[in-house]
């Protein structure tokens, strides 16, 4: 989400990967680990559309797994698998197996289906960890932008599947046990269209053209409770597209019910955190992930 870029996600990796990867190329190639990369595996079908997502497996596995949002205004752009390798090493140097999930795309599909798509990727991603070297219980999910909604609301809606119906898959958990959310959208009821407090930038999102109930009912700040995974939310003081409002009230909320978390305040930053703020807030990532998915 980002008025100054047609495409949103792909800007918001490029930043990324020229900042993250770029700080000392030359030093971080001799320790960069071998990644090997399984493309398009298909955890669901739509409208005759196969859903799929990429997986990264690192040489030396820690047995962990995070979940990668692939969205910028709720729109899932295919990227080569290569390129999206530069804005996912420092999760694969440090071990963790990573799985980039593409959603239905606004604006064919709306926020609801983006949700209802990414829970079923973690329920297959579950249900077939032994196959990607994987414990079924650790495993965090991270995103920007709308793939920062995702992530949020997969850390605080998730469900530990149902017995009685027929799908296999629907019988799998999607909970998470880690969050990780840039510069995320947590009540959707003031950006969609219809709202007062709506900025004219918002009309650029066909997504946010959503019913104030659907809106409600899809915004991470309304689902907090006790038992949401811990969550790192990152974001720029001077953020005019998704107002740092947005991670404070949420940060109060888990607050109040006491959930893990921390927010990251990045002064001056808007809505694409760069330079050393975006090296900063990796770390941190990278360093959350650790923290709240492997084993002391």
């Amino acid at each position: 989400m980002n008025r100054f870029c047609s495409r949103p996600l792909f800007c918001l990796i490029a930043l990324f990967i020229s900042t993250v990867s770029g700080v000392d190329r030359a030093a971080a190639q001799p320790t960069a680990s071998r990644v090997d990369i399984t493309t398009d595996v298909v955890y669901g079908h739509k409208h005759g559309l196969a859903m799929t997502f990429d997986v990264f497996q690192p040489q030396s596995a820690n047995g962990a797994g995070v979940l990668f949002m692939v969205s910028g205004g709720w729109y899932s752009n295919w990227s080569p698998p290569e390129q999206l390798l530069g804005l996912l090493r420092p999760l694969t140097d440090a071990g963790f197996t990573v799985f980039a999930v593409r959603h239905g795309s606004s604006p064919k599909f709306g926020i609801p289906e983006a949700v209802s798509d990414v829970r079923r990727a973690v329920r297959v991603i579950r249900m077939r960890a032994d196959e990607f070297g994987i414990e079924p219980e650790r495993l965090g999910v991270f995103g920007m932008s709308a793939g920062g909604h995702l992530s949020l609301m997969l850390g605080t809606t998730g469900d530990d599947g149902n017995p009685d119906v027929p799908d296999a898959v629907d019988r799998v958990g999607n909970r998470v046990q880690a969050v990780v959310a840039w510069v995320a959208p947590t009540d959707l009821t003031i950006l969609i269209h219809s709202s007062p407090e709506s900025l004219p930038a918002h009309k650029n999102f066909p997504a946010l053209d959503l019913d104030p109930r659907a809106a409600a009912d899809h915004s991470p700040l309304t689902h907090v409770t006790a038992d949401d995974a811990p969550a790192l939310l990152l974001a720029g003081d001077a953020d005019d597209l998704v107002p740092i409002a947005h991670s404070r009230r949420i940060r109060d909320e888990f607050q109040r019910v006491g959930v893990t978390h921390e927010l990251i305040e990045f002064p001056g930053a808007g809505h694409g955190i760069g330079g050393e703020q975006l090296a900063q807030g990796t770390r941190a990532m990278v360093d959350w992930f650790r923290d709240h998915l492997l084993e002391d």
